[in-house]
């Protein structure tokens, strides 16, 4: 008997001292115990970095395609940076007197905005002879059959450029002849 008594004694004793190591619990309101109360240890500020939020996106870019090259392409990877769109078709020679200019920004920009072409008026093969002759392909090219990314930014014609701010707001479209003014108008966008 007096082995059994000493055995619940023991464990009795063990339990409260594992019991007092344990961390504080919440008061009955619901809120921690106050820092410095007895046997609760000082509150510490949180180490843990907030989550970085992902850019909004805004409508305007909510669409997804095909780059000439078979990959997917999702337009809000466009968000929180400006963006120039280039509309431009195989055979149109107004389109390759702008492409030198258009790759040149689009090296000289890299990092800093994006640039997209939206191949349209022709099929796949010949959209890819284009940015291969034309040696364009340092930038994504969407093939754009359909036309539904041409209606989206209200294009109707090729060798267009829509130009967007950070924010998502068109801030030009229009044809530049050789892609002159490219530059400048993106310069005016990048801080």
């Amino acid at each position: 008997m007096l082995v059994q008594r000493f055995a619940v004694v023991s464990l009795t004793v063990l339990m409260l001292v594992l019991a007092g190591c344990a961390a504080p619990s919440p008061s009955s309101s619901g809120s921690p115990s106050p820092a410095g109360s007895a046997g609760s240890p000082p509150a510490r500020p949180s180490t843990t970095a907030p989550a970085t939020a992902a850019p909004a996106v805004p409508a305007i870019l909510k669409f997804s395609g095909t780059t000439v090259d078979g990959k997917d392409f999702d337009g809000a990877t466009l968000a929180a940076k400006p963006a120039v769109l280039w509309f431009w078709a195989p055979w149109c020679p107004k389109c390759r007197a702008q492409a030198a200019e258009t790759a040149k920004v689009a090296e000289e920009y890299r990092g800093r905005a994006n640039v997209v072409g939206v191949a349209g008026l022709d099929k796949p093969d010949a959209m890819r002879g284009f940015v291969a002759d034309q040696k364009v392909g340092g930038f994504p090219h969407l093939s754009d059959e359909n036309g539904e990314v041409w209606r989206r930014f209200e294009v109707t014609e090729q060798s267009t450029y829509v130009i967007l701010d950070a924010a998502g707001n068109k801030v030009f479209s229009g044809n530049l002849v050789a892609g002159d003014g490219l530059a400048e108008k993106l310069s005016q966008l990048v801080g």
